[in-house]
């Protein structure tokens, strides 16, 4: 499968919910290369109240959470063992670097690509960017258990 997926669509994927499921939509996908995703950001989100309170900032380590369930939807669109059931576990992150901070009414655009797979291991070179700016950068690895 490859394109867009919905909300909908990706919550059969993943097992994630509010307020912690951190994709909104997948924009664009290319089975065993890249996937392209967004994450609307809003006021409403409940870690604004006390994450730098008077001046939101989206927490790093969430774009990060992001950027692995955008792995984890690429997994799933990349081998006919994984999907609907499959388990997806983030199993490591390398050379994390943040670069731009991300507030209310910011767009993420989360990118992931496959850089190899060994087993069920997955490696991904993923960023985050708002704007064409990039905010986030990582190396992510994800573990998939089929269903």
């Amino acid at each position: 499968m490859s394109g867009q997926l919905d909300i909908l669509k990706i919550q059969q994927l993943l097992p994630h919910r509010y307020p912690f499921l951190l994709v909104d939509k997948v924009l664009e996908c290319e089975p065993k290369e890249r996937l392209l995703a967004c994450k609307n950001v809003t006021f409403n989100e409940p870690f604004f109240q006390g994450h730098f309170p008077g001046n939101p900032i989206f927490p790093g380590v969430l774009m990060l959470e992001a950027l692995a369930q955008a792995t984890a939807l690429l997994t799933s669109q990349s081998d006919d063992q994984y999907g609907p059931g499959s388990i997806y576990y983030l199993a490591g992150i390398d050379k994390a670097r943040f670069k731009k901070t991300v507030g209310p009414g910011d767009q993420l655009m989360l990118e992931a690509k496959v850089v190899k797979t060994r087993r069920n291991i997955w490696t991904f070179d993923c960023r985050a960017e708002v704007d064409g700016e990039l905010a986030t950068s990582a190396t992510i690895m994800c573990a998939a258990v089929a269903g």
